[in-house]
C-alpha cells in the first residue's frame, strides 16, 4: 500500500528540509504569480526569503536598498551647499591649496565671488603639471585656474539617483551640482553618495578610523561618529548618557528625534547641541555637537 504524502498543513519544524524548501516556493510562487503590485508586497516576499534561511541579512538589506533606488530623489543623498569644500574663482593658488590638501579630495566646485553660480569642477590631479614649484607657491608659477576647469552637469533635486547614476555611467562624470525649484544651487552630489545608498557608507584610505571618531574644530565644537560607543562619548565629554537601550551616540539622537532626521536637522539634549551631517533611511551617520556653556569650562 502506498503512503499517502505528508499533509501540507504539518507543521513545517516537523518537516525534512527538502519538503520545507518545496513548502517555501510552493507559498512563493503563490504570493508573486498575482504580480506584486507595489515595493511593500515585493519587500514582504523578500523578507520571507530571508527568514526561511534563503537569503542572508546582509543580501536582503541590499535587495532592499535597492527597491528603493528607484524612489530616491537627489535630494535626500546629496550634500549641502553650506557643508561642501569648494573654491571661489578669485582666490589665489596659496589661498585654496592648503584646503585641497586637508581635505584630500579629489574634486571640487569652483564658484563665483557670491557663492552662487559654480563655474566647474577642479579636479586635484590637474594641478600636478605645475610641479614641484605648486607646493611651494612659486611666484613664477603661471597658474590661471580658469583654463584647467571641467564642465559640471546642473541636475534638479527631484531627479532620482536610478537615473543619476547612469548619467554619471553614460557621461563618464563623477560629480553634479544639485539646484531647488527656484535655480538656486542647493548642493552636490558625488557618484560615491548614489552607490552608498546601495551598498553601505564606503570608506577609503582618507577618511577618519574608528580611533578619530571624535574630531574637535574648535574650543567646543566637534564632528562625532553617529557610531561612536556611548562609554566612549562619556569618557570624553564628562556626560551621563546611558548604555541601558543604545551602544552608540547616533542611538541616543536618534531616539531624541523620534523619526530618523534630514541632513542639517538638530536638536538639543542634556548639555549638547546636536546637528545632523550625514544620514541616510536608517541611521544617522555622523553628527556635530556644540558643548554648551555650562559644561565647557569642565573640559577645559
Amino acid at each position: 500500500m502506498k503512503e499517502e504524502p505528508p499533509s501540507i498543513s504539518a507543521q513545517p519544524e516537523k518537516l525534512g528540509l527538502i519538503q520545507r524548501i518545496k513548502s517555501f516556493f510552493r507559498n512563493f510562487h503563490i504570493r508573486i504569480s498575482f504580480k506584486p503590485s507595489n515595493q511593500e508586497e515585493l519587500t514582504s516576499v523578500l523578507r520571507d526569503a530571508e527568514e526561511n534561511n534563503l537569503i542572508d541579512k546582509g543580501v536582503l538589506d541590499m535587495m532592499e536598498e535597492t527597491i528603493d533606488f528607484s524612489s530616491t530623489p537627489v535630494k535626500e543623498v546629496m550634500v549641502p551647499k553650506t557643508q561642501v569644500i569648494s573654491i571661489k574663482e578669485t582666490e589665489g593658488l596659496a589661498e585654496f591649496l592648503p584646503r585641497i590638501l586637508e581635505s584630500a579630495h579629489s574634486r571640487f566646485p569652483v564658484f563665483d565671488e557670491p557663492q552662487e553660480k559654480i563655474k566647474g569642477i577642479l579636479l586635484a590631479k590637474d594641478l600636478l603639471k605645475f610641479g614641484p614649484g605648486l607646493l611651494g607657491q612659486d611666484e613664477n608659477i603661471n597658474f590661471d585656474l580658469s583654463q584647467i576647469l571641467r564642465p559640471i552637469n546642473f541636475i534638479p533635486e527631484s531627479k532620482k539617483i536610478n537615473i543619476l547614476l547612469e548619467e554619471f555611467k553614460t557621461n563618464r562624470s563623477h560629480m553634479a551640482a544639485v539646484v531647488d525649484e527656484f535655480g538656486e544651487i542647493s548642493g552636490i552630489v558625488t557618484i560615491e553618495d548614489v552607490l552608498e545608498e546601495i551598498v553601505g557608507e564606503i570608506k577609503d584610505e582618507t577618511d577618519t578610523s574608528e580611533s578619530e571618531d571624535i574630531i574637535q574644530l574648535t574650543e567646543n565644537e566637534f564632528n562625532v561618529s553617529a557610531l561612536t560607543e556611548i562609554e566612549t562619548f562619556n569618557d570624553r565629554f564628562s556626560s551621563s548618557f546611558e548604555a541601558t537601550d543604545f551602544d552608540t551616540i547616533g542611538g541616543i539622537v536618534l531616539n531624541a528625534f523620534g523619526k530618523i532626521p534630514l541632513v542639517n536637522d538638530s536638536i538639543e539634549i542634556q548639555n549638547f547641541h546636536f546637528t545632523v551631517l550625514a544620514a541616510n533611511k536608517r541611521q544617522i551617520l555622523k553628527l556635530r555637537i556644540k558643548v554648551l556653556e555650562s559644561i565647557s569650562e569642565e573640559l577645559n
